[in-house]
């Protein structure tokens, strides 16, 4: 059984945050790797990546974003839990983790947060990953999720905690260990907040205008680049992403067979061989 990585946590403007982190023992010289969450998931999707980075040098940090998972949930009349929003949270963060410079793994729909930050703040990245995520046109969200949006059938269906069940497993092929659905779980059966935040995300999640704004930032984007890709996403076809990840200047395609949306929950191990390599790499 792998070693059970702690939460932490650290004040980062407003808000807490919750976090996983890993420090390795015989640091490398690159800068650290921030993972990002897809919706409903939170930093505890990267448990079983973590430590496989940790071994190859790196250091790495998984956080929940505030709304998911251990961290503060504002009440959306406090806060706007709009895409501008939740990345000036996530500028926060970074400053108040002394994180100067990253490399950012983006995952999911959520991921697209991780993409724009990258977009918008250059200067503080190293490399871009990108599993899964929404960075071609056609990349809308499936009904499952987009329902949880629509006005008193949202209010009740982000109150019920087999949601995550119904997400996690129905973005791939493979069912999720049931000890750590109820870590998934967890957050919306302690607090009605998680379902409040989670439907206050879906509800200002803006994905059109941020996919347009990663498909024209993509295409002018010069940072080393991977998009690593689980074939059996019901959600985002690998063709699309083959697509996209071709209009980026340095990237690198890697499909991930028999992996579903949540790729570090499915199969760690091949999220773990696509993004070692490319964090290893020399710049050329």
């Amino acid at each position: 059984m792998a070693k059970r990585i702690p939460e932490q946590t650290v004040k980062a403007g407003n808000y807490t945050w919750v976090y996983r982190e890993v420090v390795p023992e015989s640091p490398n010289d690159r800068p650290p790797v921030l993972l990002l969450h897809g919706l409903v998931a939170f930093g505890y999707s990267w448990r079983k990546v973590l430590p496989s980075l940790a071994e190859q040098g790196f250091r790495a940090i998984a956080p929940d974003f505030p709304g998911f998972g251990a961290s503060d949930r504002p009440e959306r009349l406090d806060f706007a839990y709009t895409p501008d929003a939740m990345l000036g949270l996530l500028d926060e963060f970074l400053d108040a983790m002394n994180l100067d410079r990253v490399s950012i793994v983006a995952q999911g729909f959520f991921g697209s947060l991780g993409i724009q930050y990258a977009l918008r703040h250059p200067d503080r990245i190293e490399r871009l990953a990108i599993i899964n995520a929404p960075i071609f046109p056609e990349a809308k969200l499936p009904w499952k999720i987009s329902q949880m949006a629509i006005p008193l059938v949202g209010d009740m269906m982000t109150q019920d905690p087999l949601l995550v069940d119904r997400l996690l497993e129905g973005g791939g092929p493979y069912q999720v260990d049931d000890a750590d659905l109820d870590v998934y779980r967890r957050p919306f059966l302690t607090s009605s907040g998680a379902g409040r935040a989670l439907l206050a995300v879906l509800q200002n999640l803006r994905l059109k205008q941020s996919v347009q704004e990663i498909t024209d930032g993509l295409a002018r984007w010069e940072k080393p680049t991977l998009v690593a890709w689980g074939t059996s996403d019901p959600w985002l076809p690998v063709a699309a992403a083959q697509a996209a990840a071709k209009t980026i200047a340095d990237c690198e395609f890697v499909e991930m067979a028999e992996t579903g949306h949540y790729a570090q929950e499915d199969w760690p191990e091949k999220v773990a061989e696509a993004l070692i390599p490319f964090l290893r790499r020399m710049a050329t």
